[in-house]
């Protein structure tokens, strides 16, 4: 998505929760400073994805029902939405992706970055704080923005982590993207440690939004899309 595309959805975003463009590109010119001799290229991920099909795995409730089938489906790329990395990890499941904003539990973050994951790493006004005590410790770091990409920072669209994944392999043009515990209508992160004072209604909120977004990618997508979370997608077509 271009991001004269993607500003008319960051304005609904910045006047529905109050988020300041200036300290969002703020956040951006940081990370971009951060991973300047450590970033990786698009054309890497690019290469992970394009022509592939994907899994994009969120942390709701009906992921639980869906471990199996990533276990057994080993010709998928999977992309990690934040705090699903501990998750998948204690089941064995090693991501090929994160996309985190660095509110997950850094412990696994950090793992999955030993293990091999290319991290995508979003700033934003909120974190800079997080990213500048996490970033330093991975090894492999794209950088994202939701406003003005910078240098080796991107903008491809997305407002949460789970998402911002979608966005992210449809941009890489994935074959196939399916959509697991991607649970908008539930809070996520169920099984996860790293909840605590979580504001629940902003938190639905955001997922509201998220839901809002997807159902406009469903709608030009090049990609084909599929759904195995619990949540109705319009646009996307559910599978079991």
């Amino acid at each position: 998505m271009k991001f004269i595309e993607w500003f008319p959805f960051y304005q609904q975003i910045r006047t529905e929760f109050g988020y300041s463009t200036e300290t969002d590109q703020k956040a951006a010119e940081l990370l971009s400073h951060m991973i300047k001799r450590k970033a990786l290229q698009v054309s890497k991920i690019q290469k992970k994805i394009q022509g592939k099909e994907v899994l994009v795995i969120g942390a709701g409730p009906s992921l639980e029902k869906n471990i199996e089938f990533i276990k057994k489906n080993k010709k998928y790329v999977k992309i990690a939405a934040n705090g699903v990395v501990e998750i998948l990890l204690n089941k064995k499941i090693k991501p090929d992706i994160v996309v985190s904003d660095l509110d997950g539990n850094p412990k696994y973050l950090r793992m999955a970055d030993k293990f091999g994951a290319i991290m995508v790493i979003h700033a934003h006004g909120d974190n800079m704080e997080n990213l500048e005590k996490h970033v330093p410790k991975f090894s492999k770091v794209i950088g994202t923005t939701q406003v003005m990409p910078t240098e080796n920072v991107y903008n491809f669209g997305g407002f949460t982590d789970g998402d911002r994944s979608v966005f992210l392999a449809e941009e890489m043009r994935a074959k196939s993207i399916t959509l697991i515990g991607m649970d908008f209508d539930n809070m996520p992160r169920k099984f996860s440690t790293n909840d605590k004072d979580v504001d629940i209604d902003l938190k639905r909120k955001k997922l509201k939004f998220a839901k809002k977004l997807l159902e406009m990618l469903g709608k030009q997508s090049k990609s084909k899309l599929v759904n195995k979370s619990a949540t109705r997608i319009r646009g996307i077509k559910s599978q079991p």
